[in-house]
């Protein structure tokens, strides 16, 4: 095992990073509205998030994605190291694919989920949103592996909505319309490699752009001259979570506690529990929480990942969700009122056996108008399926919009 020293890096000196898109950014954030994510100032939003949210759902979008934690793995047992770690079987996911997966701890509790960029045989970028290279390098014990923190070295930005394909195309990306999901390609702009991925966090058409940070103002400006007369947006951190609950994706730290920040047990979730057991390859070798995750399967979960339709306009943030008798069912995660389905909707974390789809709930909505509290016990259902599904984002070639 390789272990990278970074003590000369500026990034363990600085309290906060622009990343390298923000010069631009920062001249279209009409509302000086900023916020944190780990090491970087990112815009929470730049004039209005409705106007945000619908370039996403109507033309395209783009979101500033250099602070998402990106660690390179590579030598010669990294297939083996990665399926010791993940749950998912990684050999399947082939050089030039991505794949969705998350792991645990022996207790098969969730540490994070993320996904696996196989850039070339032997070679994987494993993307998160928390950092991880504690947990690596001690899961890389007894492996020939080479585990490299990249996060500052490669910028990216999230490009997504039905008209993305479109400019692509007219920034010269010829052959993009072929890539199908979860696919990654590698092309020549201005002289410089760009990687772009077919992947996102809105559940609709969309690609990631990966370049290094001295390429990053160059990718922008190009983006935006070739999607001018396409609705090109930057979008920020508020409208995003909209279009994320909408696809039905979690986030750690909201949806699920990092078992490996847990203070008290019963806190964290399996996969299982967050409704990621498809994610689950029991019949493969031995990975990190197995043992648990197999006495799981064969005894029952204590919770149930659901989402719900909530009649009423209120969304219910953090709301406590129960049954019909009025006892305690479970607790509402994440809530947004939904500008495309037109319903309030919810991701919640329900206790077994509740949580079926078709099943009757109450979600106690506290709300605040004029400075009034009120109250409202508000009728839902567990819906099967996630809120925003667009044929689109599957097609290939997608449509040209």
């Amino acid at each position: 095992m390789k272990i990278i020293d970074y003590s000369d890096r500026d990034h363990y000196k600085t309290q906060a990073f622009q990343t390298p898109f923000h010069e631009r950014a920062a001249a279209f954030n009409q509302k000086h509205c900023w916020g944190r994510w780990k090491d970087y100032i990112t815009a929470n939003t730049y004039y209005d998030t409705a106007t945000e949210y619908f370039a996403a759902r109507n033309a395209c979008s783009v979101f500033d994605l250099t602070p998402m934690t990106k660690h390179r793995i590579s030598g010669p047992d990294a297939l083996d190291f990665m399926n010791r770690l993940v749950t998912r079987e990684v050999g399947k996911i082939k050089p030039g694919r991505v794949g969705y997966t998350v792991w645990c701890n022996d207790a098969g509790q969730v540490i994070d989920d993320g996904t696996i960029f196989h850039l070339e045989e032997g070679v994987y970028r494993l993307c998160s949103q928390e950092p991880q290279i504690d947990w690596l390098m001690t899961s890389a014990i007894g492996f020939d592996v080479d585990i490299v923190d990249e996060t500052h070295d490669v910028a990216g930005l999230a490009f997504q909505g039905p008209t993305t394909c479109a400019v692509l195309k007219l920034m010269g990306l010829e052959g993009i319309e072929n890539l199908t999901p979860f696919g990654i390609a590698k092309f020549d702009l201005d002289g410089f490699e760009l990687t772009v991925s077919r992947t996102g966090y809105t559940g609709d058409l969309g690609y990631e752009l990966w370049v290094a940070p001295e390429h990053a103002l160059t990718l922008w400006d190009r983006l935006f001259e070739a999607g001018a007369l396409h609705g090109i947006r930057p979008i920020g951190s508020e409208a995003l979570e909209i279009l994320r609950i909408e696809a039905g994706f979690i986030l750690a730290g909201v949806d699920f506690l990092p078992a490996n920040e847990a203070v008290r047990p019963g806190r964290t979730r399996s996969p299982y529990e967050l409704g990621l057991g498809w994610l689950v390859h029991l019949d493969k070798p031995y990975f990190t929480g197995k043992r648990a995750l197999i006495k799981e399967k064969e005894n029952g979960s204590r919770y149930v990942f659901a989402k719900l339709n909530i009649e009423g306009n209120k969304p219910a943030h953090q709301s406590f969700i129960f049954d019909k008798r009025q006892k305690f069912a479970g607790t509402v995660t994440s809530a947004a009122w939904s500008p495309s389905a037109k319903v309030n909707i919810a991701l919640a974390t329900l206790e077994a056996p509740h949580g079926k789809p078709g099943d009757q709930l109450l979600a106690e909505i506290y709300y605040q108008r004029e400075l009034k509290w009120s109250r409202v016990m508000a009728p839902c259902t567990v819906v099967e399926g996630v809120f925003w599904d667009p044929p689109r984002k599957r097609e290939t070639p997608p449509p040209d919009f």
